[in-house]
């Protein structure tokens, strides 16, 4: 996993509130068993049209926020089902970091899990940074999970809190398999004297 220290990049903002994850990866497009390629479907009904064309009001499919890897939402972001396609959908599309006022609890986690950051900011704050998204062009934001702070160059300053485990995996790029292969040497250790019979 990719650790994340800190990120600077283009920010979009999609304030929908209650997005689940069936609109962040729709269901028909569960059948890969890869954790890539899930990009281009990401928002898939909404990001185009009934004939399959792309929506130019849909906010990422506007040329103003290209190439965004910071996305910024409304409340309870991530509800639903606890399919963990939404964060490799979200990912695979270039999103390093999402921002809002709440997630559901078991997104939040996934996003841990896969090295993309959840940072929880209040519901004013959200607003101001998609004020500032919409009135400066190219506007970009600075998330570093080192300091737990999230700015902008424009004045814009705040903190995030993050719990100790999930910034500890995080900022050493350590999903499961690394946190378990932490501990390869007690691992072969214990298995050297119970072998397997045959």
């Amino acid at each position: 996993m990719q650790a994340f220290r800190a990120h600077k990049g283009k920010l979009a903002p999609l304030l929908r509130t209650n997005v689940d994850t069936d609109q962040i990866i729709p269901k028909q497009f569960l059948k890969r068993i890869e954790r890539t390629g899930f990009g281009e479907f990401l928002f898939h009904d909404w990001r185009r049209t009934a004939q399959g064309e792309l929506d130019s009001t849909f906010p990422l499919n506007h040329p103003r926020y290209a190439g965004a890897s910071v996305l910024l939402a409304g409340k309870n972001f991530g509800c639903g089902s606890s399919r963990e396609h939404a964060v490799w959908a979200l990912q695979d599309f270039g999103f390093r970091t999402v921002i809002a006022p709440s997630f559901a609890d078991i997104f939040a986690n996934n996003c841990g899990k896969n090295g993309v950051l959840a940072v929880v900011l209040s519901e004013e704050e959200v607003a101001e940074i998609a004020r500032r998204a919409q009135k400066f062009p190219d506007y970009q934001i600075t998330v570093d999970l080192e300091s737990c702070r999230v700015s902008d160059d424009h004045g814009f300053t705040s903190t995030f809190q993050v719990d100790a485990f999930t910034r500890h995996c995080l900022l050493n790029g350590l999903d499961d398999i690394g946190l378990t292969l932490q501990h390869e040497a007690e691992i072969a250790a214990y298995e050297s004297l119970h072998p397997v019979p045959f």
